[in-house]
């Protein structure tokens, strides 16, 4: 016969579904669930991030302020010359 405590909660079986699991890796401080979540946190982040940077090369800021300069100069010179 069922106690009045898991009629209550609705679970009679004592396994509890994947909230109460998840509340339990998440709180439970336990050394093997920090490494889990700590290694599942950098997968969600690192998977997007080497995605992004993959395609680009690292430059200096020297490079990137010269290549700014070049462009700025060319879209400045391209305006006058269409406002005559």
């Amino acid at each position: 016969m069922e106690s009045e405590s898991t009629k209550m909660n609705g679970s009679s079986n004592g396994g509890g579904g994947f909230r109460a699991k998840l509340e339990h890796y998440m709180h439970s401080g336990e050394k093997k669930h920090v490494v889990a979540g700590i290694a599942l946190f950098g997968v969600l982040f690192g998977v997007p991030w080497y995605f992004m940077t993959r395609g680009s090369k690292h430059q200096s800021h020297q490079d990137y302020v010269e290549r700014a300069d070049k462009a700025r100069s060319e879209r400045l010179s391209s305006s006058s010359s269409s406002v005559k």
